[in-house]
């Protein structure tokens, strides 16, 4: 397959959830991402998991793709890194086969900046959100971190769907004068 039709696929992925298009990408890069995680040192079990998770993830991200700023490979190795990095740090396991493997092969200088300014604020927000009232603090961890629609918070918390939103727009106020003090 070409760049381009890899791209197209992703496309067609992200607007309509195109199933199709999620086998024909599935059945180009799942091998290709199991010979990548092995190559860094990945156990067989842990290569064909990271596998279902990447794909997991590349079918609720799809929408985020553009083509425009990256090729359909790039972006979907990119989670795939992000993958196995989440992975070995909740393992408390972070070791490299190879220390440089990720660098040398996969991410760009600027790429290795965007990923630290990123770091730096997700951190930023955890101690923000670690100031807000439990009850907001639950809510938008929900939302951003397990990826719950407020319809979902509201249920799985038991509280109605006004709620749920006004804690949000709360917690958002309350975050945003947090956050604007940090950086002051």
């Amino acid at each position: 397959m070409t760049a381009g039709q890899l791209s197209a696929m992703l496309v067609a992925l992200g607007e309509s959830h195109d199933r199709n298009a999620f086998r024909q990408l599935f059945d180009h890069f799942a091998p290709r991402l199991k010979s990548f995680y092995l190559k860094a040192g990945t156990s067989q079990q842990m290569a064909e998991e990271l596998v279902q998770e990447t794909f997991t993830q590349i079918w609720r991200k799809a929408h985020l793709y553009q083509p425009e700023k990256a090729a359909a490979s790039t972006w979907i190795f990119t989670i795939a890194r992000n993958q196995r990095i989440d992975r070995l740090r909740s393992e408390k396991s972070f070791v490299y086969k190879d220390e440089g493997f990720f660098a040398s092969q996969l991410v760009s200088d600027e790429e290795q900046t965007t990923e630290v300014h990123r770091n730096e604020l997700v951190e930023r927000v955890s101690k923000a959100l670690a100031l807000l009232p439990s009850n907001q603090a639950e809510i938008v961890s929900l939302a951003f971190y397990d990826e719950a629609t407020h319809a979902e918070i509201a249920q799985k918390l038991s509280l109605p769907l006004g709620t749920v939103k006004s804690r949000m727009r709360l917690a958002f106020g309350r975050l945003r004068n947090i956050l604007s003090e940090v950086e002051a």
